[in-house]
C-alpha cells in the first residue's frame, strides 16, 4: 500500500544466523520447489515459471474471485481469530461490558441464523419509516449526519484526518461518494460488460426494495430515483486517476467561504448534528462533486431522495439481515461484479464482522498468542538495513541534484516505523454489544468508530495511532505522518520466515518493506516533505526528470493487455508500480550487502540471487476470475498479481543477470526502454 530505516554491522548479523551463538542455526532456503513450473521458461513468463506449480495445486474455489498468497495467509489468520473468538463465544460467564463479552456476544449474534431469518427486514423497519417521515429537504441535512454516524454514507463521506498542508493537526474533510456500485465508470461507460453490470444493478435495486417491503411497482419507481441520483453523482465525480492528485484534492476553506461556495447546503445543521461545533475550516476534497450534492438535495423531489436514502440504509444493512438479503447482496456484488460462485460460510463472515467492529480488542488477543518477540526484532534489523540501502541508492542517483538529494535523505531519516502492533490499544469501553439485533450492534460499532474519529477534529495528530490492526495481512505508508507500518499478520511465510535464509526474506518481506519505503518517493508520496506536509521540496529540473522517468512506467503498463481488448491503466497504477520497482531495487542491494557478511550457497540448483526473485514472485502467486480482472482494472491502484511480476522484473537488471535473460527472450526490454527511478 504505501515506507523505511538504517543499519549497523550488528543488524546484518541479526538478519543471518545469530553471530554471537556458539552453534549457528541452520536456515532453510524458504523456497518450495513444488511452486515452480519448470516446463515454462523464466524469460517467457517468470510468473508462470515461479508460480505455475502453486497455481495448479491451489485451484480457485467457488467462494473466491481471486485467491493468492495474501488470501492464503488471510485464511490462516482468520482460522487463528476463529479459535480465539469462538472460545469466548462458548463461555456463559463473561463479565458484562468486558472485552470477552463483546467479542463473544457479537460472534454469537452473527451466527444466529434462526433469529436473523425470523427478523427479516424488521431491524431496519424503524429507520425506513423515519426516512419516509421526512417532511422537507431541510430535514435531510440532519438525517445525513445521523446516518453517517451509523456507517451509512449517502451523497458523500465526511472524515477527520491530517491537514495535508499542516500535517501535525487534524482537520474535517469531505470526499466524493454516494454510489452503490462504488465506482463512477459503472454508471458512465458503455462497453458490453459495464452495461450488463448496470442492468444487473437495476434488477438488484428492485429486488432489495421488495425484500424491504415494497411492492414491485414502487420498487421500480425507487430504482429509477436511485439511478438518477447516483448517475448525477457519478458524472460529477473525479476519476480514479484524478483522485491521485493530492493538490487537486486539497481545497481548504473557512466557514464563510464554505457557505459562500455552497450556499444551499445547510452546513450549520449538518456539522452540529455530526457533533462538530465551532468549526473554523474544512477541506472539500472534490468541490464539483459537493456542488452536485447540494444541487441534488436542493432540486430533486423529496420523494426521490427518500428512496435514495432508504437504498443507502438497505445497502449498508444487507449483510447483517436475514439470509434472503444476504443472498441477494452476494448475487450482485460478488457473483455479478467479481465472478464469485459461492458465499463464504457463516463463521467466516462472523469472524470478519467481529474483527472489523472490535479490531484492536481482537488484535490484542492475536499478538499475545501468535506474534513472537523474535519476529519483531528481526524485522527491525531488516527495516534498518533497507533504509540504509535506499539511502545509498539516493546518493548514487545520476539524475537527481544535490539539493534534492539532501531533502530526500532527510525524509528517509525521519521515517516513523511501526512493526507488529501498537504500543497503546484503543479503548472500547463505551461500545455496547446488546442482544437486540445484528444490525443494531453494527450501527453501535460504527457510532463508536465515528465518535473516536470526530474527537480528533482540530486536535494534534497522534503519530503513534495505527491505521491497520495487527491481524491485517497488509502493510502501508502514510505520507502525512511519514510512516511505514507492518502488522503482525503479514510477518509470516511466504512473506517472512524466521527459519529461512536471507535470499527468501529479502526477496519477499524485504521487497514489501522497500515497496512501502518507496511510496514516500513515488509520484504521490514525493510531494510530501519529511514532516508530512504537502510541500514541493524538489528543484524544478529534478521534478521534470522524475516525471519523464515515471512516464516510461505509465507507457509500459498501458501497453499490457490484461484481458482480450482490455489494457492496464498505467496512470492509475503508477504509484504502486514505482513502489514495486523501488522495492526490488532497494531490497536486492540490501541483500547483496548482507551476503558480504554471511555468504549463501547454491541450494536446490538455485543461486541466492535466483532464490531472491523466486521468493518475490511467490508473493504474487494466485488465481483470478475474468470478472475480477475487469473490475480491478477499473478501480485498483495495484497492478494484477501476474503483472507485478512479469511487468516489474523486465526493468530490473539484476533479474536479467540472475536468470541469463537475453534479447531472445519475450520478456526482454532494451536498457534504454526500461524504467530507472530509484
Amino acid at each position: 500500500m504505501k515506507v523505511t530505516k538504517y543499519l549497523p554491522i550488528l543488524a546484518v548479523c541479526l538478519m543471518t544466523t545469530g553471530c554471537n551463538s556458539k552453534k549457528e542455526a541452520v536456515l532453510t532456503s524458504g523456497i518450495d520447489l513444488a511452486n515452480l513450473d519448470t516446463t515454462a521458461m523464466p524469460g517467457t513468463s517468470f510468473y508462470q515459471y515461479a508460480c505455475g506449480g502453486w497455481i495448479e495445486s491451489h485451484p480457485l474455489t467457488d467462494e473466491y474471485s481471486r485467491f493468492g498468497s495474501f488470501d492464503m495467509l488471510h485464511e490462516k489468520s482468520r482460522e487463528q481469530l476463529k479459535e480465539l473468538i469462538a472460545e469466548l463465544a462458548a463461555k456463559t460467564d463473561n463479565a458484562p461490558g468486558s472485552a470477552a463479552q463483546k467479542v463473544g456476544d457479537l460472534y454469537n449474534i452473527a451466527m444466529d441464523s434462526v433469529k436473523l431469518n425470523k427478523e427479516g427486514a424488521a431491524p431496519i423497519k424503524e429507520e425506513m419509516e423515519a426516512i419516509n417521515a421526512l417532511k422537507d429537504k431541510e430535514e435531510i441535512y440532519t438525517y445525513i449526519a445521523e446516518s453517517q454516524k451509523k456507517g451509512i454514507r449517502p451523497y458523500f463521506t465526511m472524515f477527520v484526518s491530517a491537514d495535508d498542508m499542516n500535517s501535525s493537526m487534524n482537520m474535517v474533510q469531505t470526499y466524493q461518494g454516494g454510489l452503490g456500485m462504488g465506482q463512477r465508470d459503472y454508471y458512465l461507460e458503455d462497453d458490453e460488460q459495464t452495461k450488463n453490470i448496470r442492468d444487473k444493478y437495476k434488477e438488484h435495486l428492485v429486488k432489495m426494495f421488495q425484500l424491504a417491503g415494497y411492492d414491485e411497482a414502487t420498487a421500480q419507481k425507487a430504482m429509477t430515483a436511485v439511478m438518477n441520483i447516483e448517475t448525477r453523482l457519478a458524472k460529477a465525480a473525479r476519476s480514479q486517476v484524478e483522485l491521485r492528485d493530492p493538490h487537486a484534492n486539497y481545497n481548504k476553506m473557512d466557514m464563510e467561504t464554505l457557505k459562500k461556495n455552497f450556499p444551499t447546503f445547510n452546513w450549520d445543521v449538518y456539522f452540529t448534528t455530526s457533533g462538530l461545533k465551532d468549526l473554523k475550516e474544512v477541506n472539500i476534497g472534490q468541490p464539483a462533486a459537493m456542488k452536485e450534492v447540494a444541487d441534488i438535495i436542493n432540486t430533486v423531489p423529496l420523494e426521490d431522495q427518500k428512496f435514495y436514502l432508504q437504498w443507502n440504509l438497505i445497502d449498508a444493512a444487507a449483510s447483517f439481515l436475514s439470509d434472503d438479503f444476504v443472498a441477494q447482496n452476494f448475487d450482485f456484488y460478488s457473483r455479478t461484479m467479481s465472478g464469485k460462485k459461492e458465499m463464504q460460510p457463516r463463521w467466516k463472515r462472523a469472524v470478519s464482522t467481529v474483527d472489523g467492529s472490535l479490531g484492536e480488542v481482537v488484535g490484542q488477543m492475536y499478538v499475545e498468542k501468535y506474534f513472537p518477540a523474535a519476529a519483531k526484532e528481526r524485522m527491525v534489523a531488516l527495516v534498518k538495513n533497507l533504509q540504509s540501502s535506499l539511502g545509498e541508492r539516493i546518493k548514487a542517483l545520476e539524475w537527481m541534484s544535490e539539493p534534492t538529494k539532501v531533502k530526500a535523505l532527510e525524509k528517509l531519516a525521519t521515517f516513523h516505523v511501526k512493526i507488529g502492533y501498537p504500543d497503546k490499544w484503543k479503548d472500547y469501553s463505551a461500545l455496547e454489544i446488546k442482544d437486540d439485533s445484528y444490525w443494531a450492534n453494527i450501527e453501535r460499532a460504527s457510532q463508536w468508530d465515528f465518535n473516536d474519529m470526530i474527537a480528533k477534529a482540530g486536535k494534534p495528530v497522534d503519530k503513534d495511532e495505527w491505521l491497520m490492526t495487527p491481524q491485517t495481512v497488509n502493510a502501508y505508508y502514510n505520507p502525512t505522518t511519514n510512516e511505514i507500518c507492518f502488522p503482525a499478520a503479514i510477518l509470516q511465510a511466504p512473506f517472512f520466515d524466521m527459519n529461512a535464509d536471507d535470499a527468501m526474506n529479502y526477496g519477499a518481506i524485504g521487497v514489501v518493506i522497500g515497496h512501502e519505503m518507496t511510496h514516500g518517493f513515488d509520484d504521490q508520496g514525493r510531494q510530501y516533505d519529511k514532516d508530512g506536509n504537502l510541500k514541493d521540496w524538489w528543484t524544478e529540473e529534478d521534478a521534470k526528470k522524475f516525471e519523464e522517468r515515471a512516464q516510461v512506467m505509465v507507457n509500459f503498463f498501458d501497453s499490457i493487455e490484461v484481458a482480450p481488448g482490455v489494457h492496464g491503466n498505467g496512470e492509475l497504477t503508477l504509484g504502486e508500480n514505482i513502489a514495486d520497482h523501488g522495492g526490488l531495487q532497494v531490497s536486492f542491494q540490501a541483500f547483496k550487502k548482507a551476503m558480504e557478511a554471511a555468504p549463501l550457497e547454491v541450494v536446490d540448483g538455485f543461486t541466492p540471487e535466483q532464490r531472491f526473485f523466486l521468493a518475490y514472485a511467490n508473493v504474487w502467486a494466485g488465481h483470478i476470475r475474468p470478472e475480477e480482472i475487469l473490475r480491478l482494472t477499473k478501480l485498483d491502484p495495484h497492478s494484477l498479481g501476474k503483472w507485478r511480476v512479469d511487468g516489474a522484473l523486465p526493468h530490473i537488471q539484476n533479474w536479467y543477470e540472475a536468470f541469463n535473460i537475453t534479447e531472445h527472450d519475450p520478456m526482454f526490454v532494451a536498457k534504454d526502454k526500461r524504467v530507472s527511478i530509484w
